[in-house]
Formats: C-alpha cells, structure tokens, sequence
C-alpha cells in the first residue's frame, strides 16, 4: 500500500485544527446565545422588554467611563479564575479562593498601614505578604489532602468558614482594626501608606487600574509554567493520571501540596486591586464573593489564560452595565445574577453538547479514512490480478 500523500496529510491536519477551534469556540458561545435567550424569557415574562435592557447595557458599555469600569473589574475576576484555573488543570478542586483572598488581603492591609517604605520596596512587600499569606492558607487542604486522605473540596469548603471566623477574630478594634470612637460603628484596618498605593492611569473615562498589568503577568507566567516548563507537564500529567505519572517518576503528594500552594498564592493577590488602587483598606464589607465567582470565570474560560480572559471580560460586562439596569428603565438587576447563574449551567450543557459532536465527527472521520483504505487495497489486488 503506498504512503499517504504528504500534501494530502497536510490538508487534513489543517483541517483537524480548524475544527478543534471552533469546537473550542462553539461551547462558550453556545451557552451565553443559550443564557441571553433564557434571560430574555424571563424579562419578557416579568413584563419588560428584554431588547431594551440589552440596549441599556451596550450603551453604557459603549461610554468610556463603563469601558474603564469593566476593565478594572476584569482584572480582578481575571485573578480570581486564575487561581482556581490553576488547581483544576490538576484535577484539584479549590473552592477556598473565597477565604484565601480574605486572609491574605487583610494581612496585606495591616503590613501596608505598619510599614512605610519606598514604593518599589513597599509594593512588592504588600504583593509577597498576600502571596505568601494565601499560599500559606492553601498549603492546609494539600497537606489534609496528602496525609490524611481528606477531600480537597470538603477542606477548603471548611477553610473558607473558617477564614470568616479568623477575619472576624482580627478585625476587632485594638487588634488589626484601630480603636474605634463610641459614635462609629465602622470597623476596618487603618488606611495603607500612600507608598503602598499602585500606579494607575487617568483616562476620560475615570481610573484605569495599573494592577491590570499584573493580572496580564500572572496570565503569561500560567501559560509559560503549564506549557513550557517540566513542573507543568508533571502537573498536567498527574492530573491526568497519578498511577501513570508516579510510574514516570512524579511525586504526586509533593505535586498536590505545591499545586494547592501555588493556587492559594495566586488567590492571594485578588483583593489587592481594589486595596491598592480603590478602598486602601480593609473593612468588613471587603468585596465578597470574588472567589466562587472566579470558578465560575475559570469554567467559561476552560482554565485557558485567553479564555479566561474573554470569560472575565463578558463577567465584568455583565456586572458593571447591569448595575445601571435599575436606573434606566427600572429593570430588576437580579436578572444579572441570573444570567451569570445560567451561563455557568449552560456552558456545561454545552460543552457535553460539543464534546458528543466532536466524538461523532472524529468517529466518522476515522471511519471514511478506513473504508478508503480498504477500497484502495482492494483495487491494488485487483489490478495485481
């Protein structure tokens, strides 16, 4: 039987990439056409018309001060999926991001109001305080997970009450928090030195924040590790298979342990944004939620940095334009949290959708190349004869 034409073996690797994009594309797509159709139902079921909420929505996205709002939200839902990005391309399942960030932010807050130190000494202090603080809190569900067998998703779920209870513990006045008079009920941390502050932008739409930058980093640095160096493909390897990496020579416990602490020190950098560059301290209603929402990011994202990117922008956009819903046209801003809600559960309908048409095609393929095989060889035995 004569080899393949190696133009022909070309054309057909050319054309298998193709599809994998856009079956790569399809799935996301899918769920947020899937969520904005069922968001509309519901609009149009309340008695709005869900044509002009969206419009609302692009319109102020379209101003410069929504284009700056989304971008510094971005940056922050960025982090947040990069942390839990991190554990899931090993198959480790870290939902303490939430009570990771927390731990970390406040320790950053009450070292950036102690010590005053030239900024590009004081920093870098601030950004190894968080990282170090949540990689640190992290590294308690790997050490649980390794020597005791216990679940990663049960410790960290625990980790996360249990960062509250530490938060609440040394947030009290006299403690993290300054003395308080009798006539305030506000309990924070003292404001961070102005050397702590990051640099920003000023543009016509308001502040950019320069920790975007960061995040940009922290996206290169991901994709270099996982793809460019060997610990990321014993990470990789092993979330795959422990038995087939431990048989190639990876120490899985110590992979699982690094893996958590790594993921717990990205977490930790979360809350500094808005430390840094907006509140400049820490206080008890200190941007919640970020954690759980950055699973949420990294799912639309396929733990992808550029996928996480786009995922965090269309969050960012969801969040910030739908907050002026309630001002124009007095739509409900619950129908963000809604959508958000069903682009998570879509996405995975879409994916498993996506994932079976590919099967198929990919069976079809190998199925078509086999039959010409065999019509081939059996037309070289027949001119043989």
């Amino acid at each position: 039987m004569t080899s393949p034409n190696p133009a022909a073996k070309r054309s057909l690797a050319q054309r298998i990439s193709g599809e994998r994009i856009v079956l790569a594309l399809a799935a996301p797509v899918l769920a947020v056409l899937l969520s904005v159709a069922i968001c509309s139902v519901l609009l149009a079921t309340s008695g709005k018309n869900p044509f002009d909420a969206w419009n609302v929505m692009i319109t102020y996205a379209s101003k410069s001060d929504g284009q700056v709002g989304i971008l510094n939200r971005t940056t922050t839902y960025y982090l947040a999926a990069a942390a839990a990005a991190f554990g899931f391309r090993m198959n480790l399942f870290n939902i303490g991001v939430e009570g990771q960030y927390k731990v970390a932010a406040l320790f950053a807050a009450f070292v950036g109001a102690k010590v005053d130190l030239p900024a590009f000494i004081q920093i870098p202090l601030l950004l190894v305080t968080a990282m170090v603080v949540g990689g640190l809190y992290a590294s308690i569900a790997g050490l649980l997970k390794v020597y005791r067998g216990v679940s990663e998703v049960i410790s960290t779920i625990m980790l996360n009450s249990i960062a509250v209870a530490i938060v609440g513990l040394l947030l009290v006045p006299g403690i993290f928090a300054p003395k308080v008079s009798s006539t305030s009920n506000s309990i924070q941390t003292e404001p961070i030195s102005q050397s702590s502050h990051f640099f920003s932008m000023e543009t016509a739409g308001g502040t950019l924040w320069g920790f975007i930058f960061v995040a940009a980093l922290v996206g290169v640095a991901f994709q270099f590790v996982l793809t460019r160096t060997r610990f990321g493909f014993d990470l990789r390897a092993t979330g795959r298979s422990e038995s087939a990496a431990t048989a190639s020579g990876v120490n899985v416990k110590r992979m699982v342990v690094i893996s958590m602490v790594a993921s717990g020190a990205i977490a930790g950098l979360i809350g500094l944004p808005e430390l840094l560059q907006n509140s400049y301290y820490y206080g008890q209603s200190f941007q919640p939620g970020l954690g759980f929402l950055g699973i949420s990011v990294a799912l639309l994202g396929r733990n992808s940095p550029i996928g996480m990117a786009f995922a965090a922008l269309l969050f960012a956009f969801l969040d910030v334009t739908g907050s002026v819903l309630p001002l124009q046209g007095g739509f409900p801003f619950e129908i963000v949290s809604v959508m958000e809600g069903t682009i998570v559960i879509c996405v995975v309908v879409a994916y498993e959708l996506v994932r079976r048409y590919g099967l198929t095609r990919q069976q079809k393929r190998v199925g078509a190349q086999l039959a010409a095989q065999a019509a081939a060889a059996t037309e070289k035995k027949e001119v043989s004869a």
